[in-house]
């Protein structure tokens, strides 16, 4: 029986673990940046999990205000692909020319409550205009859809004008309910699915469906993203059942 030199036999080991490391490295992880609403801060991060199961990727997520976000897109932030609670931002991005043609489609539909902390006596819209309640908590309509949709509910049962007195703005959605839970707001106006993950405050009432318009979180690629396929790719799994499944649990419908 003849025997490899000893020399030879740890070369070959050596140019085994370097090829198998090598391996490990040829495969880098692409990176995602999102732009997307406060409200589905909670449903994404878990979609993300789930998606990074099956996929090699990491996301990078600004969550906030959609009128703040779409001005980062703006000034040229670089994002990768933006989900908006409302259609006015994205809008004004697909008129300027930075989404990617054809990427935009209607994902989520939502819908608006009435909050007040845990314990309050709110029946109803109504009630704003009395005594108990000195500050109602509104996100600002100029960057916020929350806000607007806000504003255009309490205009319609002909409120707005007797509260503005008692309205705090919210820089977004999540920072109202914040205002509402610790007592520094008497009633505030949020979605239904920032509502159910609160154990500090109570649902008063629902905004009638006529008095606001349509709450329906559009997503679309930006067109100088470096991520297309990978955009792409992670956007199609949002439609996907699993997804689906996840979304409605936290409240969302699907659009």
């Amino acid at each position: 029986m003849r025997f490899r030199p000893f020399h030879l036999r740890c070369h070959v080991a050596i140019l085994c673990l370097a090829s198998l490391l090598g391996g490990c490295r040829s495969a880098p992880r692409s990176i995602l940046t999102l732009s997307v609403a406060a409200s589905l801060q909670d449903s994404i991060t878990e979609i993300e999990a789930a998606y990074q199961r099956e996929h090699a990727i990491e996301f990078r997520n600004n969550f906030g205000a959609s009128g703040t976000l779409a001005r980062e897109i703006e000034q040229g932030a670089p994002v990768d692909a933006v989900i908006s609670a409302g259609a006015g931002p994205v809008d004004q991005l697909e008129s300027e020319g930075l989404l990617l043609a054809g990427s935009r489609r209607g994902l989520l539909r939502n819908s608006l409550v009435l909050i007040a902390p845990t314990g309050s006596s709110l029946k109803r819209f109504e009630d704003l205009t009395g005594r108990q309640v000195r500050t109602v908590a509104l996100g600002d309509p100029a960057s916020v859809p929350a806000g607007q949709y806000g504003k255009q509910t309490l205009q319609a049962l002909h409120l707005y004008d007797e509260l503005q007195s008692k309205i705090v703005f919210g820089k977004d959605v999540r920072q109202v309910l914040t205002y509402v839970e610790t007592g520094n707001a008497d009633a505030g106006l949020v979605y239904l699915t920032d509502a159910q993950i609160s154990h500090q405050s109570q649902i008063v009432a629902e905004a009638p469906v006529n008095s606001h318009d349509p709450i329906v979180y559009p997503i679309a690629q930006i067109k100088r993203s470096q991520n297309e396929s990978s955009a792409r790719d992670f956007i199609a799994f949002l439609g996907s059942p699993a997804a689906r499944a996840i979304f409605e649990r936290h409240g969302f419908k699907m659009a």
